[in-house]
């Protein structure tokens, strides 16, 4: 049988270091290598996570003191997971004016 208390801990762990990953990532991304290497650690982290969190209320268990949020955490863990296998760097996303162009555009005129 597994211990409620451990696979509680467990999801806690690997939420927090994809957090502190996440967090990281604008850092890490200055070599391509490394960059890469964190979004596959992200990826796998989060995935254990989901898996982790969808696990915990079969085995009577909850987080912080809901057995109703893991499986919805889960879920997003799945999106962010996805999201971090992204790779935008350098691309234009948004299409529209930034601080920066708008101060150029200002000082050229």
């Amino acid at each position: 049988m597994v211990d409620a208390a451990l696979v509680e801990v467990l999801a806690e762990v690997l939420c927090a270091l994809s957090a502190v990953l996440f967090t990281f990532i604008a850092t890490l991304s200055r070599s391509p290598r490394a960059e890469a290497t964190a979004q596959t650690v992200i990826f796998i982290l989060l995935m254990s996570a989901a898996a982790v969190l969808w696990l915990l209320p079969s085995v009577g268990g909850s987080l912080w003191g809901s057995s109703y949020l893991p499986r919805p955490l889960a879920l997003f863990c799945i999106i962010l997971a996805i999201s971090a296998r992204m790779n935008i760097k350098g691309e234009n996303i948004s299409f529209g004016a930034n601080p920066h162009s708008i101060k150029r555009q200002s000082e050229e005129e």
